[in-house]
């Protein structure tokens, strides 16, 4: 094969020994062109590592903020995309007297805005969408409206429900009012935790929740009537060490009280009727106010009977009178059913311990587990026994 490099024939001739002439710059740069080509790759094999180990170090650029991704997410998925592949949920809302129907996710954001305060830890946060999420999907996969009082809508933003901010407040009350990091923090879990819910055997869970414990939540059975095999009685020692309204106190006279607890027969009106002593005829009544109709009596004769595995009034004897925790509770007004009470000077003090019906998750206890560095799979596994973790995509398929 003919050789085109003339300098290796002129190089040939030259021996050791002989002296070598001093030739001209551009011979030089005739014998030094080629020789620069041969050492390229042999330069370029050498400084590639110290290329590649420069760039490693550099930072990523951050994504931007307008369409951030999610954890798992596929890079190339389009937010438009995602939301049609959403159920859409109805909401009634009880004040406007409207239906909103927004996608799932969205619904959950609202959820979480109206149930918990945005300072909670991101990963109670967390916790606390993936039980909304878990609530209302049941219902739509049960086709369950009960509880909803205009047709076309799947649930009401109650507590009979699930408290919801509406879309329309959360631009008025939180965007524009300066708590758009707030909104953003809730975004965020939500986004986190997209699509995933609870599960016991294959099928959503009632996901109760409630405020804060007294040190314990409740079996089911001991505050409804059902025992279900996901709400057992676990211990909440958080909420004692996080919640600052641990404990409330609430006073009633002991007319009120009776009255308020339908004993003696004091009518809801709060006056109780009596025989006329005179002046009126046989069988006429005449209403006299609460306090003129117990004045000199004893005060009311009250005995804790049981108690709950959460450590609630299970039972009480009140003037020889059953009730159950949850009755006084719930005709009393007061935060929980786990009580103490002391009386003096013809008033009863009822001291409450937590808020809530305790059965389900303590919200409070959830934000002590995630301080403590609990994730919100932690937390869900600890308030709800024996449950697995599935996505709504694969639910509403069913």
């Amino acid at each position: 094969m003919k050789d085109f490099r003339p300098w290796r024939r002129k190089a040939a001739r030259w021996r050791p020994g002989r002296r070598r002439r001093n030739l001209p710059a551009r011979v030089w740069s005739r014998r030094l062109a080629p020789a620069a080509w041969l050492a390229a790759p042999l330069l370029a094999a050498l400084l590639l590592p110290l290329t590649v180990v420069h760039l490693r170090h550099d930072p990523a650029p951050p994504a931007p903020p307008a369409a951030p991704q999610r954890t798992g997410a596929p890079a190339a998925r389009e937010p438009a995309a995602a939301e049609a592949a959403q159920p859409k949920v109805s909401v009634y809302l009880s004040r406007a007297r409207q239906i909103e129907t927004l996608p799932l996710e969205d619904y959950v954001t609202g959820v979480i805005a109206a149930e918990m305060p945005a300072d909670f830890e991101l990963e109670a946060l967390k916790a606390q969408a993936i039980a909304a999420r878990t609530f209302i999907v049941r219902r739509l996969r049960a086709g369950d409206r009960s509880g909803v009082p205009v047709p076309g809508a799947d649930v009401t933003d109650t507590v009979s429900h699930q408290a919801y901010v509406s879309s329309a407040v959360l631009e008025r009350d939180w965007t524009k009012a300066g708590r758009s990091a707030d909104l953003a923090k809730l975004r965020r879990a939500v986004r986190e935790t997209r699509g995933i819910v609870m599960t016991y055997k294959g099928e959503p869970i009632t996901a109760s929740f409630f405020a804060s414990s007294g040190g314990f939540t409740e079996n089911s059975e001991d505050y409804w009537k059902a025992a279900v095999p996901y709400l057992r009685s676990v211990a909440s020692p958080w909420d004692r060490e996080v919640n600052p309204e641990l404990k409330a106190t609430a006073t009633f006279s002991v007319s009120e009280l009776r009255e308020k607890l339908g004993i003696d027969g004091i009518t809801a009106s709060g006056a109780r009727r009596v025989l006329a002593s005179s002046g009126g005829a046989a069988g006429k009544v005449k209403p006299l106010t609460a306090e003129r109709a117990y004045e000199g009596q004893p005060q009311p004769q009250m005995e804790v009977l049981s108690v709950t595995a959460g450590h609630r009034v299970k039972e009480i004897s009140i003037d020889g009178r059953i009730f159950t925790g949850r009755e006084v509770r719930e005709r009393l007004g007061l935060r929980s059913s786990q009580f103490t009470w002391t009386m003096k000077n013809g008033e009863v003090a009822i001291t409450t311990y937590g808020n809530g019906h305790g059965v389900g998750m303590s919200q409070w206890g959830a934000n002590g587990m995630a301080k403590e560095g609990g994730t919100a799979t932690q937390i869900l596994k600890h308030y709800y026994s024996g449950i697995s973790f599935t996505q709504v995509s694969i639910l509403l398929k069913k």
